[in-house]
């Protein structure tokens, strides 16, 4: 860690599709350039615009696997015949110059992330009630009945994870910038809290 920098907290952020998280984590990045957001790692090959670093790290299966066996996968999933993780060493990196890294990930591949990285500030997004959910991924015009269905479906099994999170945080309509800012004061007031300050007296007088 560079002298004088307090190192940065891994922030979590999870949420059905419909919570908003996306918009929110967009907003915390275009407004607050001590957040940054974390790329992950695919099997998969570059899709046109795509950027190797920027979008994903694009490597081999057999560097994923090496990955995964030496640790530095932090969380891993296989989705439509390809690899995806979250690279700890690019994270930790970021987090050694002072940067809050943002994962936007699911409550599974959080609680993995939670057991291998303790420090991890987890929070849940939610739109404020069940009707708001249905009715944001209506709105989009892109979902059949079927998949609205089956997407508040998965939502009532993400509230199974709930307890394992640190802060609730509720994303009303028009409320993006509000919902952010609530994000940003609590990332704030963690990193004040002794707990994430352990070496600040030892290292005082020294």
């Amino acid at each position: 860690m560079k002298q004088g920098v307090r190192r940065g907290i891994p922030v979590i952020i999870s949420g059905p599709s419909g919570s908003g998280k996306g918009t929110v984590v967009a907003d915390i990045l275009t407004r607050n350039h001590q957040y940054a957001l974390s790329v992950s790692a695919t099997t998969r090959a570059p899709r046109p615009g795509e950027v190797n670093g920027k979008h994903y790290y694009f490597i081999s299966r057999e560097e994923f696997a090496h990955r995964i066996e030496t640790g530095d996968m932090l969380e891993h999933a296989c989705y439509v015949g390809n690899e995806y993780g979250t690279p700890r060493s690019e994270v930790e990196q970021r987090l050694r110059d002072g940067i809050h890294v943002i994962l936007e990930i699911d409550v599974q591949g959080a609680v993995q992330i939670k057991e291998k990285f303790p420090e991890a500030l987890l929070i849940f997004l939610m739109p404020p009630d069940e009707k708001t959910l249905e009715q944001r991924l209506r709105g989009r015009g892109t979902n059949t009945e079927a998949d609205i269905a089956r997407r508040l479906e998965q939502a009532r099994r993400e509230l199974e994870y709930f307890d394992r999170y640190d802060y609730l945080v509720i994303n009303r309509e028009g409320s993006v910038q509000s919902s952010a800012d609530t994000i940003m004061r609590i990332v704030e007031s963690e990193q004040c809290s002794v707990r994430r300050n352990t070496d600040f007296a030892k290292h005082y007088f020294s």
